[in-house]
C-alpha cells in the first residue's frame, strides 16, 4: 500500500465499529458514482424520450388503477 493509503487505513481502523461501516459504505458508493451518472443521464434521456411521445400523441396515458389492478392480477 502507499503512504497515503496506510495511513488513512490506520485511522480507519482506530474508528468504533459503526463509524468504520460508514466510511466503507461512502468509499464503496463513491467507486459507483461515474456508472451512477451515467444511468442518471440515460433515465433523463428516456424521461425526455417519453415525454415528447406522450405530447405529440403516439402514446395514451393509463391510468394508475389500471395498472396496479393489473399487477396485482399477474402477481396471484
Amino acid at each position: 500500500m502507499s503512504d497515503p493509503v496506510s495511513h488513512i487505513l490506520s485511522l480507519g481502523r482506530a474508528l468504533p465499529p459503526e463509524d468504520r461501516e460508514r466510511l466503507v459504505e461512502q468509499l464503496l458508493e463513491s467507486l459507483n458514482e461515474p456508472a451512477a451518472a451515467e444511468l442518471d443521464a440515460a433515465w433523463e434521456n428516456e424521461i425526455q424520450r417519453r415525454l415528447a411521445e406522450f405530447e405529440r400523441g403516439e402514446v395514451l396515458p393509463i391510468d394508475a388503477e389500471d395498472v396496479f389492478a393489473k399487477a396485482r392480477r399477474i402477481a396471484r
